[in-house]
């Protein structure tokens, strides 16, 4: 109940996006492999902003 009201940190934030893109990635790699493979780039990008935070 308590967590109704607490806000999400930038890297919760980060690796809610990351996972997110993730699987748009795995969706368009079985149909268009150079969309998936630009949205794995675009994943990769968010995951070096999480490792910079940490």
């Amino acid at each position: 109940m308590f967590n109704l009201f607490k806000r999400k940190s930038e890297k919760e934030i980060l690796q809610n996006k990351y996972k997110k893109l993730m699987a748009e990635a795995h969706q368009l790699s079985q149909t268009n492999r150079k969309l998936g493979d630009a949205k794995v780039y675009e994943a990769e990008m968010v995951m070096k902003q999480i490792e910079i935070l940490d």
